[in-house]
């Protein structure tokens, strides 16, 4: 019984109709779940869907709790494990702010129900072009983090030159670092910016420096993905 259960949540379950089928539905439910936050108001409509994908959303952290032994291959150890990997975290969260609402003396922590957004993530499981990222950014993981190193530290130096260099405009070390960190992406808020020459002119060269720094992981990340979607059409 828990090995047919097993079979349409298992990580080759696009290889079975059963699999397919699950996936649909699943993907179906956690978009649905996300329907009520795109409003601002509160609609008997919203209450029926938010229910029912919860409980679908149980049904499937039931299902994958009961048979995670298949899954981790760890013995009567992986049902104490699974509850703590990434996924199922993931999945608790979104379950946990439907059984707050339901409680009166939780109302303060209704915000909390915005933890509902996490169900988007669940959406990893499902599609294979999320999974191919994963697996490309994890075997790119060296490179990106070399760049990530050099990301930092640029950062770091032009916000503590900016820092010294107009103290007016900057009056601590994180307004400094703020402005590097919007500056080095080229997003420009234009809520801080430099007005001497010095400070224009490194604004200038960190803008610059910006936009080979950013597009040095996006392109690591397509050389990685394309070569794993190789990979899936060669298989």
């Amino acid at each position: 019984m828990r090995r047919r259960l097993y079979k349409p949540v298992s990580q080759e379950a696009e290889q079975s109709g059963a699999g397919r089928t699950y996936s649909v539905i699943m993907s179906f439910f956690i978009v649905l779940s996300l329907v009520p936050l795109c409003f601002h108001e509160d609609s008997p409509v919203f209450s029926v869907i938010e229910y029912v994908c919860v409980s679908a959303f149980i049904v499937d952290y039931a299902i994958r709790w009961a048979t995670a032994d298949y899954n981790l291959k760890r013995g009567v150890a992986s049902f104490v494990i699974y509850p703590f990997t990434p996924m199922a975290i993931i999945d608790l969260l979104t379950i946990l702010p439907c059984f707050i609402a339901l409680n009166p003396s939780f109302k303060a922590l209704r915000i909390l129900r915005l933890l509902r957004a996490l169900s988007a993530l669940k959406l990893i499981r499902y599609s294979k072009g999320v999974d191919a990222l994963k697996r490309a950014a994890v075997n790119q993981r060296e490179q990106l983090a070399v760049v990530a190193a050099i990301a930092a530290a640029y950062v770091v130096i032009c916000a503590l030159v900016m820092f010294n260099v107009e103290p007016d405009t900057f009056p601590t070390f994180f307004s400094a670092l703020y402005w590097a960190v919007v500056s080095l992406t080229t997003v420009g808020y234009g809520d801080l910016y430099p007005t001497s020459d010095i400070g224009r002119g490194l604004a200038m060269v960190s803008s610059i420096v910006g936009i080979a720094i950013v597009a040095m992981p996006s392109g690591i990340i397509t050389a990685g993905l394309i070569d794993e979607l190789d990979k899936q059409k060669a298989k």
